[in-house]
């Protein structure tokens, strides 16, 4: 390819918004003739080049406008650890179906035992195959909800739990709310609901949301939405947090 036409490519290219068309076109060209690729061949080759770029551009900005805490996968999570956890429960939400059906995913079970962990990685793949995400705390949420209904924005700040296609929300049950603070939680529930997907975490079961949410009537019909559509697993194995706070004594212990 001549340096002229080179040239008139990258430009052609950059008016498109392809960025990395035009930093690359010499190298497409030259893996075309050491291929001998026919027309379509080429064509093919650069368009699945750029999509995977774009799409990687789409999934490292969804990561990061996504206030997850960290961007673990399912392959990372030590299923060896907690035997009586099917790992088929797991990959199969893996598969993003009840994101599709706009369905929810509860996990349940103790601290330490890697619900935060399956809730991100799940989020993580979800991200990955073009949805978007957003992470909180159920603490961070009714904070910010609260401070938004003070300021008279509660309308555009529940837009951010709304918004997404996947809404995760973290440590639900560490701290009882008050009622009006229920009624937030609600809110969010209830206009998500058949919207949007939403993953949640809790070191509570379902029988105990009364005194999470301090009234049995909102927290039943908290639950009536939430579990409408929903996939629940449990984990009641030990604390990954523990085994590894056990591991550094025994080093220490060693040293001394």
């Amino acid at each position: 390819m001549s340096e002229l036409v080179s040239t008139r490519i990258r430009s052609t290219a950059g008016k498109l918004g392809l960025p990395h068309l035009a930093e690359t076109i010499n190298e497409y060209t030259q893996r075309a003739d050491e291929g001998k690729l026919g027309y379509l061949d080429f064509l093919d080759l650069v368009l699945s080049e750029e999509l995977a770029v774009r799409d990687d551009r789409r999934f490292r900005s969804g990561l990061r406008t996504s206030k997850l805490p960290h961007h673990k996968t399912i392959d990372e999570y030590d299923f060896s650890f907690q035997p009586d956890l099917d790992p088929r429960k797991v990959k199969d939400l893996a598969t993003l179906s009840f994101v599709e059906a706009k369905a929810n995913a509860a996990l349940l079970g103790p601290p330490g035992v890697g619900k935060t962990h399956i809730a991100v990685a799940l989020a993580v793949a979800a991200c990955r195959a073009g949805y978007s995400i957003y992470f909180t705390s159920l603490d961070d949420m009714v904070r910010n909800l609260k401070t938004a209904e003070a300021a008279g924005r509660l309308t555009s700040k529940l837009g951010s739990y709304l918004r997404p296609s996947v809404l995760v929300v973290d440590e639900v049950g560490y701290q009882p709310l008050e009622r009006a603070e229920a009624n937030l939680v609600f809110q969010v529930i209830s206009k998500r609901y058949e919207k949007g997907s939403i993953i949640l975490t809790s070191n509570k079961t379902f029988s105990e949301w009364g005194q999470v949410f301090g009234d049995e009537v909102l927290a039943t019909a908290i639950l009536d939405r939430l579990l409408h559509h929903c996939e629940v697993i449990s984990i009641n194995g030990p604390s990954y947090r523990l085994k590894n706070r056990l591991k550094a004594i025994e080093r220490e212990n060693e040293v001394a």
